[in-house]
């Protein structure tokens, strides 16, 4: 006859429940990551919108002066001359582009393709505008480009409308996991 010596000290059902908890907590970890990301990026790009100042081709505070400024600083140079091809048209494809992205990963639609978006311009910011940062940790556009990265690998999957078209399509089709 072989005895086994117990382990656990708890009865299964507590040890049960506490699993459930933590697989809840575990289940909704993103969902502050994506609030922050998505309101922010909201706010960024209706900041950038409604701000007179900004959506101009030079000028103090527009576009255009802050491209000019990092030019020589950044990782690609590049990148800031392409935007000052057009600066205007350039901060309303990142003002756009950030509300997109905002909303998307708010409501959880398209969630990783949202986060993508919102990896590539946290990425072109940090490579343009933040890049010459000393010590780099200071140019946040790399601390939100790591955020942006586990909500590209997870998306949207709880409190979405990804997970709710996800459900509606497997109940039309019969399949009731």
């Amino acid at each position: 006859m072989t005895h086994s010596i117990r382990t656990d000290t708890h009865t299964p059902y507590l040890d049960g429940d506490r699993r459930d908890w933590r697989d809840n907590l575990a289940r909704y970890a993103l969902l502050p990551l994506r609030i922050f990301l998505g309101v922010t990026f909201v706010y960024a790009g209706l900041d950038k919108l409604t701000d007179s100042a900004f959506m101009k081709a030079s000028g103090a505070g527009s576009i255009g002066e802050t491209m000019r400024s990092v030019r020589d600083s950044s990782a690609i140079p590049a990148l800031v001359d392409l935007a000052l091809k057009s600066p205007v048209n350039f901060g309303y494809a990142i003002a756009f582009g950030e509300l997109a992205v905002g909303i998307g990963i708010l409501i959880g639609l398209l969630g990783r393709l949202a986060a993508l978006g919102g990896a590539l311009i946290s990425l072109s910011l940090w490579l343009t505008v933040s890049w010459a940062s000393d010590p780099y940790y200071y140019g946040n556009d790399l601390a939100y480009l790591m955020a942006w990265l586990p909500l590209v690998l997870a998306g949207t999957p709880y409190l979405s409308l990804d997970s709710a078209l996800r459900g509606r399509r497997r109940r039309r089709s019969g399949d009731y996991r």
